[in-house]
Formats: C-alpha cells, sequence, structure tokens
C-alpha cells in the first residue's frame, strides 16, 4: 500500500490533486481511499489531501505513515511531513519551502514546481497538476495514461492542452 500527502495552503488546488490520483489508482484497477482537511480560512490556510492507494483491501481509511509527503508551503512541510518515516519521500516546492525539517529523509526533491506552472504554462494554478506528474514520475503510484485521463476528466473544458503539457513538465523536473 502507498500513503500520500499532498499539503500546502488552501487555493493550490491540492484537494483535487487528490481526487485526481484516487481516481488515476481506481482506473489502474487499484482500490484508493481519498480524504482531506483544510483550515477555516478560505484561501490561504492550510489543506491537505490523502490518498491511500493499494491492491488489497484497505482496512482503515487514514494514513498511518506516509510514503510520500508533498509540501507546497512552508507551514505545510513543518506541519505535514513529521510523521513521514526516514525511507519516505519528501516532494517539496523550492519556491515556497526554505527550510527543510531537521529530521533527514533519504530522498528529498526540491523540485520548483509553482515557478515552472508559471513560467511553463503562464499561470501558477497549474501547479497542482505539475506536482502530480512529477510524484507519478518519482513513484510509479499510477500509470501516466491513467494520470492523464483523470486529469483531462477533471479540469475544466478547453484547458486540457495546458494541463497534459503540466504533467509532463512535471515530469521533466524529475529527469
Amino acid at each position: 500500500m502507498k500513503q500520500l500527502r499532498l499539503s500546502g495552503t488552501g487555493g493550490q488546488g491540492l484537494i483535487l490533486g487528490g481526487i485526481i490520483l484516487a481516481e488515476a489508482a481506481l482506473m489502474d484497477g487499484k482500490l484508493a481511499v481519498q480524504s482531506q482537511s483544510y483550515g477555516p480560512e478560505a484561501r490561504g490556510g492550510s489543506s491537505k489531501a490523502e490518498v491511500l492507494i493499494s491492491d488489497k483491501l484497505i482496512r482503515y481509511p487514514k494514513i498511518t505513515v506516509p510514503d510520500v509527503v508533498l509540501a507546497m508551503s512552508q507551514e505545510a512541510c513543518k506541519k505535514y511531513s513529521t510523521d513521514l518515516s526516514e525511507e519516505g519521500i519528501l516532494v517539496i516546492d523550492s519556491l515556497f519551502v526554505q527550510q527543510l525539517p531537521e529530521k533527514k529523509y533519504k530522498k528529498v526533491y526540491a523540485l520548483p514546481i509553482t515557478q515552472t506552472a508559471q513560467e511553463g504554462l503562464g499561470k501558477a494554478l497549474f501547479a497542482n497538476i505539475v506536482a502530480l506528474g512529477a510524484i507519478v514520475k518519482i513513484t510509479g503510484v499510477v500509470s501516466i495514461e491513467s494520470l492523464t485521463k483523470a486529469v483531462l476528466a477533471r479540469v475544466p473544458k478547453g484547458t486540457e492542452e495546458l494541463n497534459e503539457k503540466a504533467i509532463k513538465l512535471g515530469m521533466k523536473l524529475v529527469e
């Protein structure tokens, strides 16, 4: 079972990212559970989406120890990476996360996620999709085909091409 936590601030599209990841897992014939929580602020407060993906029955719908944590803000990194195992993967947006936790992790990917969305697509709002492309490239937790299908099923009409490009840009960040 893979346990993934996508965290940042409200308005970054991480809840949608979690839903897309879970749907991609289902398309791959896996089982998935997705949950979310966010602060009382509409935008700017902490938010997180958690996704469990498994080939076997998921008996408990919450993350016990995350395998992957995406932190798209400094506060989210501090708040949501504390229970990541030393073997876990920490993916941070290098634009917003300057200070890593004191705990040492085997794999840390500091990627210019928001900057890539801004420069490559003209809008920071594609950062969540760029991040999904990077996470799937790093982990292989779902297939790129299913991720792309799940993204295209959820995004507003007319943005499909930009969202497909966002996935590719995210994957390229990891190469």
